[in-house]
């Protein structure tokens, strides 16, 4: 995805594909010490582990938000427990840290072997929010996070990537071998999973902050959810704000103000763009596509031209993007010292068809309120599958390219 990046690799699972938290906080503490040292920009997590404690508890959201206020951008897999051993549908299996606001959350596309993007689509496998991690009050009632997750979708079935010598995938797995090399020390396989998809989006940061490299963590995010492509019949918890678009991404990125770093910071409400922004669609393999021109934030989603014509406050460094939006038990609304008023907040999640960002589910900060009026607290059915509850495990059946999840344990996603 960016070939002139250098890399930075910190081993925390095993050959085995296990891991322990504290191994994963240890290399988030560690980067925090030196990613000066090493000029890291962006950190990938192709790993994670059952999100159960809130984002604002859990220690390994705790340290990538550290992370993201330090000025990196962090990517994390959204997790393959996108169905049940059945291929029942389930919502509401997000893992950590992909539960947190903090960092990009991808999910799985397919793009079905083909070119052009017509026909791509989510994968079975790939997790859906809402997040289920979840505090407990002083009265002992549980409040869920239910945070609109993944933020988008990437390929990330039947990747074909490098084959490292003797291992234990290809062992088990052997049909996983390409035969589709010219050396024998080069060798490829293929790969599934939202452990494939993290990377594109990685690889598509670095090409943002190569083209632009004031950009902030959230100014990278929104570009990317900004400019993807809807997918027809997948629903906001499907598929974040739709699927990765590089190309656009990248165009916008080049005309972003440079000085976002400075110690004088833009102006609230100035212009974000150095010229007219493009025409918002893309075009590759000779296939047009349009682009969502929103961002999901927390609880809600909110669109509008200004995203990218003028600064918001929740561009700035050291802010989630979703701050200044004020919640109630019933309501949402803009804080218009964080967002201009000229964009506009959507309190509902994207149809089924991906046509707009504007319809169909309510989603508050403790409950989902379904197009019929039901609402779901924890594990009541929701469209074709069913959602997390805090009782229900996520560990049987998973895609290849998955590893065990122990109790306290972090495994490649």
């Amino acid at each position: 995805m960016a070939p002139a990046a250098s890399l930075v690799n910190l081993r925390v699972l095993d050959s085995q594909g296990i891991g322990k938290v504290s191994g994963v906080l240890a290399a988030l503490d560690w980067l925090i010490a030196n990613k000066s040292n090493y000029g890291v920009k962006v950190v990938n997590m192709s790993l994670g582990t059952p999100a159960i404690n809130s984002y604002e508890d859990d220690p390994i959201c705790n340290a990538v938000r550290k992370l993201v206020d330090a000025g990196v951008v962090v990517v994390a897999a959204a997790g393959n427990n996108g169905k049940d051993a059945n291929g029942t549908e389930i919502y509401g299996a997000i893992h950590s840290p992909g539960n947190s606001p903090a960092v990009i959350t991808v999910g799985a596309s397919n793009s079905f072997g083909t070119d052009p993007r017509n026909d791509d689509g989510v994968t079975s496998y790939s997790s859906r929010g809402p997040t289920r991690s979840f505090s407990v009050d002083s009265y002992g009632l549980v409040h869920y996070d239910n945070i609109i997750k993944p933020d988008l979708v990437a390929p990330g079935n039947k990747i074909i990537a490098a084959e490292a010598s003797g291992n234990g995938l290809l062992k088990q797995y052997p049909e996983l071998e390409t035969n589709k090399y010219s050396t024998t020390n080069m060798k490829l396989m293929y790969l599934s999973g939202t452990s494939m998809s993290a990377p594109m989006v990685s690889g598509a940061a670095a090409l943002l902050l190569e083209a632009n490299s004031s950009l902030t963590p959230n100014l990278v995010k929104m570009l990317l959810m900004y400019t993807a492509q809807p997918l027809a019949g997948f629903n906001t918890l499907e598929q974040g704000a739709g699927q990765l678009n590089v190309a656009g991404a990248v165009t916008l990125a080049r005309i972003v103000r440079t000085d976002l770093l400075g110690l004088l910071k833009p102006t609230f409400g100035s212009a974000l763009l150095t010229q007219s922004a493009p025409a918002p669609q893309t075009t590759v393999a000779n296939f047009t596509f349009p682009w969502t021109q929103g961002i999901v934030l927390k609880h809600t989603t909110i669109t509008g031209k200004d995203l990218i014509n003028k600064y918001q406050v929740s561009y700035g460094q050291g802010y989630l993007l979703g701050d200044g939006v004020n919640e109630g038990l019933t309501s949402q609304s803009l804080n218009y010292n964080m967002w201009v008023k000229s964009v506009t907040l959507g309190n509902f999640l994207m149809k089924s068809d991906g046509s707009t960002m504007f319809s169909g589910s309510y989603l508050l900060s403790n409950v989902l309120l379904l197009g019929n009026g039901y609402a779901i607290g924890d594990g009541y059915a929701i469209g074709d599958g069913y959602a997390i509850g805090d009782g229900y495990a996520i560990g049987d059946g998973y895609a290849i390219g998955d590893c065990s999840l122990g109790d306290n344990g972090a495994g490649m996603k």
